[in-house]
């Protein structure tokens, strides 16, 4: 029973892994960049449900679509400012942007918020449901963001497979100049791609912090840094690879934590990884793409 239980614990967490690596695959998939400020998106996301809940009195869930809204706003800011001047640019250059952005907002949220822990009010409560004579417990909480992940990944699926969007994201990850040739909006279509990661980020935080109720400024650092560790483990660019490399990362973690070492959990996360990388370079549901001379 308590294997089971921390099988749960797993898939919970990593769905939330899994939501927040399908934002990260999402943005490398069209643009072919790696965007390391989808974490610290996340946690001002998780702030602006925090205080809306602290200041409005609303119920946490209603807080989402006010979270999701600013982070769309900031998710295309961002895009619009920091990475579009360069987009011709060697990619080690948007690489050292990527992180110059996170370590901003993190700052700005110190400035702004402290770093005082807050106490974040989960979307679900404490309401949990016992499974086999009360020998396994399930929050409301994991069912949700569970639910939530499958709901992403089909939605999001469906909208990159059956869109004209769609389409034309899928145009500009072949060839972007071509794309453009053949009349595509290749600017605005990333941006759309970025408005929808910084949309799965605030959802993302949202539920993280339902899970582990206390937030930081660097609340999504290390969450962030394993989602992009999730979509390679299952193939960044691919939208069912981030959700199974998700979902196994958040498996490995918890049991790491509870059958070898607390303080190794991560540690082992990325060995295995490594691992995975040594037999399949291309990760888990990856496909090898070659390029002609």
């Amino acid at each position: 029973m308590a294997f089971l239980s921390h099988l749960i614990n797993g898939v919970s967490l990593g769905s939330i892994y899994a939501i927040i690596a399908l934002g990260y695959t999402m943005v490398y998939g069209i643009a072919k960049m790696l965007n390391f400020a989808h974490g610290d998106v996340i946690m001002i996301g998780s702030y602006v449900s925090f205080f809306t809940v602290a200041y409005l009195q609303i119920p946490p869930v209603l807080s989402i679509p006010l979270a999701m809204l600013v982070c769309t706003v900031l998710g295309v800011s961002i895009e619009r400012m920091a990475y579009k001047p360069l987009r011709r640019a060697a990619s080690l250059a948007v690489l050292i942007t990527a992180i110059g952005v996170s370590y901003f907002l993190q700052n700005a949220a110190q400035l702004l918020w402290t770093s005082n822990p807050k106490v974040f009010s989960s979307i679900a409560g404490n309401t949990s449901f016992s499974l086999f004579g009360g020998g396994v417990s399930i929050s409301l909480t994991a069912i949700i963001t569970v639910a939530a992940n499958i709901i992403i990944m089909v939605v999001l699926t469906w909208f990159t497979g059956g869109t004209r969007m769609g389409k034309a994201m899928r145009a500009c990850s072949e060839d972007k100049d071509a794309a453009r040739l053949m009349g595509i909006n290749v600017d605005f279509t990333i941006s759309v791609t970025f408005a929808i990661g910084a949309v799965l980020a605030a959802v993302a935080g949202v539920l993280l912090c339902s899970m582990y109720p206390m937030l930081t400024p660097t609340t999504g650092a290390m969450p962030g840094i394993k989602a992009f560790t999730a979509a390679v483990f299952g193939g960044i660019g691919s939208i069912p690879g981030a959700m199974l490399g998700g979902i196994c990362l958040g498996v490995i973690e918890i049991l790491g934590k509870a059958y070898i070492s607390t303080q190794l959990s991560d540690a082992i996360v990325f060995i295995v990884l490594i691992i995975i990388l040594l037999v399949k370079p291309t990760g888990l549901l990856g496909r090898r793409i070659q390029e002609k001379v």
